[in-house]
């Protein structure tokens, strides 16, 4: 068994230098190692670029709009030229507008809040809880696992073909009926295979069929170029602790009518742009018409700006090298996973699919959350386990039925016992090469020689037996 005593210096062999690169973690088997990060579909590490511009901009931090004093008015054009350096990013049409909000999660939930009355969603199951879940006031169609991406246009194009007539909607269908207004949500790729989806071809098959198209940009947005302009869809979401920024900001930006029509997404001020009592007691309200309409209360400032510098620095560094890059790693993960006939790689559309730096595998004989235990307390690897908020689709992609129980994150058999989980590893722009090295190197000696601690499942979760080897 090898022992790994890389030395920090070896971290830093990647395009975009990240937060804690230098790190060293303990090993349960003796000694330290520089952490390998490989979770960036969950959150990636933060740029060191955008801490030190955030840490630049702090002391002149101050509260935003209708502020008299210097550090407000700063602050408040730092804010407003944050969401056009973000628009910019994503190519946004004249009109478009761009609104802040915690996550990709709460940015769909604010689309869904503002769905016009009569509105119909179709979603594939394949979708993160984050696109299947936020629909719940509207009529849902959800859409099987397709296997190619002609299938998921198809399968589609027939579902809005079919979709239920309302009179109260003036669209008419391709067999000449009214229908009711429709929103198709598709992710870019997939936070489970890394997978991309057709989503130039979902957009043309929606508007076809008078229906509007919502891109969950959350892992596609930090692996490759997403223009709104050229892709044709309405809306796209995404976060920025997934786009190498710090926690807590997100962004829904697109087509501003359903948005401006909607109720606040969080009545109070800055949303409000008159507020009057009324002779009989009650509050006469005028909103605002901008994206100030939905961002209601003060507003991360900090998280704001972040996005928008890394939204610089990704730009910058220019994606055709980063794309090229990534694929590289991609390729050396996968042919080194093809090595060990007990791991299985996950996939809807095949080998030949193209994907970002994403991949999901099961290994015969080991249950997925001692196996990502070990590479963590053996190897100092950081990897996911579980079915990763996408149940469903693991689910389909593992041949077990719908129903079949599973928790994420939480393993439901011993180690060793199968169980409905899956191993995760990801990466992107600031994972140096010794990192993927490690991570195919340890997947090869877990599988041939085992790991060498006992492992107890521990509040959920699998943890090493400490003081207790294998062998």
């Amino acid at each position: 068994m090898s022992v790994f005593t890389a030395a920090a210096d070896q971290s830093i062999c990647a395009p975009l230098p990240v937060l804690g690169k230098d790190v060293t973690v303990p090993l349960v088997t003796g000694g330290e190692v520089t952490y390998a990060a490989l979770d960036y579909a969950a959150s990636a590490p933060a740029l060191q670029r955008v801490w030190d511009d955030v840490a630049a901009y702090a002391p002149y931090y101050g509260s935003v709009h209708r502020g008299a004093g210097y550090l407000s008015q700063l602050s408040t054009d730092l804010f407003e030229s944050s969401r056009v350096t973000v628009a910019e990013f994503l190519g946004c049409r004249e009109g478009d507008q761009v609104v802040f909000t915690r996550s990709t999660t709460d940015s769909l939930n604010l689309l869904a809040a503002a769905l016009p009355a009569d509105c119909q969603v179709f979603v594939f199951e394949t979708e993160h809880h984050a696109s299947l879940l936020p629909w719940r006031d509207a009529r849902v169609t959800y859409l099987n696992a397709p296997r190619t991406p002609a299938q998921a246009v198809a399968t589609l194009e027939r579902a809005l073909a079919d979709r239920d007539p309302s009179p109260s909607s003036q669209l008419r269908s391709s067999r000449g009926g009214p229908t009711r207004p429709a929103l198709v949500c598709v992710t870019g790729a997939s936070n489970v295979t890394g997978e991309l989806w057709p989503v130039k071809e979902l957009a043309a098959a929606a508007h076809a069929h008078g229906a509007r198209i919502v891109l969950d940009a959350a892992q596609l947005a930090p692996h490759h170029p997403v223009d709104i302009s050229e892709l044709d869809v309405d809306w796209v979401a995404f976060s920025g602790h997934k786009l190498y920024a710090p926690f807590g900001s997100g962004v829904l930006a697109g087509r501003s009518d359903w948005l401006r029509d909607a109720e606040p997404y969080l009545a109070g001020g800055g949303a409000s742009r008159k507020v009057a009592r009324r002779t009989d007691g009650g509050v006469d309200v005028e909103w605002h018409t901008t994206a100030a309409r939905h961002e209601a209360g003060s507003p991360n400032v900090i998280g704001v700006y972040s996005i928008a510098a890394a939204c610089k620095a990704l730009t910058e560094a220019g994606f055709d090298s980063l794309v090229a890059r990534e694929q590289q790693l991609v390729s050396e993960v996968r042919a080194g996973l093809a090595e060990v006939p007990e791991v299985k790689v996950l996939s809807l559309f095949g080998d030949d699919a193209p994907r970002v730096g994403v991949i999901s595998f099961v290994v015969e004989g080991w249950n997925s959350s001692h196996f990502a235990a070990a590479l963590s307390a053996e190897y100092g690897i950081g990897v996911r386990d579980g079915l990763f908020c996408a149940h469903p689709l693991v689910r389909t992609l593992l041949g077990s039925d719908p129903q079949d129980v599973g928790e994420c994150g939480a393993p439901e058999a011993e180690p060793g016992e199968k169980s409905l989980n899956a191993i995760r590893v990801s990466f992107g722009a600031g994972t140096p090469d010794e990192h993927i090295e490690r991570f195919v190197r340890a997947v090869k000696e877990l599988v041939s020689e085992g790991a060498q601690w006992k492992y107890r499942t521990e509040d959920g979760r699998c943890v090493p037996d400490r003081g207790t080897a294998q062998h």
